[in-house]
């Protein structure tokens, strides 16, 4: 897929995009997986494909992905993007009878990660719907992912690397976030206190949007 491609691979007339932010610990994971329950969403993490792709035999991808995640390096657009892309086709294609009658919603978790990521996504596979940004200050995530951290045995979830990720979302990741806000397309949700009245909010933001749970 080239990047001078304008129109997009799918229709968001016909197929629903929702992009999941937020800080490391701000409870993706979780309320992704109410999502996916209540509203139908396909829950696609481009960090799940990647890791996928990069054992997958015969993948064109797999050596060059691992090669940057070993270096410490963002994996191009080109082939996250791709990957997503073709996470789609493979669930329109796999369950075509489920969506002759149903629109199909997609929720992707942590990303776009950086702006003009999301701006090749948005031109080449689908415009999004909006972004649900899960916002939660910097001491209450640290608190959750050290506390994650005794158990998750994540290499990453200590105090260093959690301000690293953090400092890394906020410089790469906000600007995503403030520029949807300008096209009023951000749900912004208090992510603090418990996981049920995160997602009480969660539930009223989707409704203010007109979007339903899924019967």
């Amino acid at each position: 897929m080239s990047s001078d491609q304008k129109t997009p691979r799918f229709s968001p007339a016909k197929t629903t995009v929702v992009f999941l932010l937020g800080g490391p610990g701000s409870g993706k994971g979780t309320q992704s997986a109410n999502l996916v329950r209540d509203y139908g969403f396909v829950h696609l993490s481009a960090g799940d494909l990647l890791r996928a792709e990069q054992i997958r035999p015969e993948s064109e991808y797999g050596a060059l992905i691992k090669n940057y995640i070993t270096e410490g390096k963002i994996v191009p657009m080109e082939i996250t993007v791709a990957l997503l892309s073709n996470a789609m086709a493979a669930e329109l294609d796999a369950n075509k009878d489920k969506y002759a009658s149903a629109k199909p919603r997609f929720l992707i978790d942590g990303f776009p990660r950086k702006l003009d990521q999301a701006v090749f996504f948005e031109e080449t596979v689908c415009p999004s719907e909006f972004t649900l940004f899960l916002d939660c200050p910097e001491e209450v995530m640290e608190k959750r992912l050290l506390k994650r951290g005794e158990t998750s045995g994540r290499d990453d979830d200590n105090a260093e690397s959690i301000r690293k990720r953090f400092r890394t979302f906020v410089e790469t990741s906000m600007p995503v976030v403030t520029e949807f806000e300008k096209q009023d397309k951000v749900i912004s949700v208090a992510a603090t206190g418990t996981v049920e009245e995160v997602y009480e909010r969660i539930q009223a933001g989707f409704e203010k949007r007109g979007v339903k749970p899924s019967s």
